[in-house]
């Protein structure tokens, strides 16, 4: 069975940046959207940003001028490089991928956590 495998949380001071990237492997085939979400502890969780296949993009206010996100199709894997980074950023990344005929799928997560 597919998986998502992220990569590239951790500890970073406020003003730093982090990448995070997750690849799709196994059986997950035809991707459609790939993007991230992030859940604090205590509340929902929430669109960070996405892309579809065609490159268009969507970001959340709050990280919009700070985060990127991009995707190398061939690679099946999706970005998320994240500047000048707050303490407020703190919480658990999950990235998805939505498929044609088998829905959305979810990464493990990957914490990432920024210092004042």
């Amino acid at each position: 069975q597919g998986q998502l495998v992220e990569s590239g949380g951790g500890l970073v001071r406020a003003g730093g940046s982090l990448r995070l990237s997750c690849a799709a492997s196994g059986s997950i085939f035809n991707i459609n959207a790939m993007g991230w979400y992030r859940q604090a502890p205590g509340k929902q969780r929430e669109l960070v940003a996405a892309m579809n296949s065609g490159g268009s993009t969507n970001y959340a206010e709050f990280v919009k001028g700070r985060f990127t996100i991009s995707r190398d199709n061939a690679k099946n894997t999706v970005y998320l490089q994240m500047s000048s980074l707050k303490p407020e950023d703190t919480a658990v990344y999950y990235c998805y991928a939505d498929t044609t005929w088998a829905g959305r799928h979810w990464g493990p997560g990957t914490q990432v956590t920024v210092s004042s």
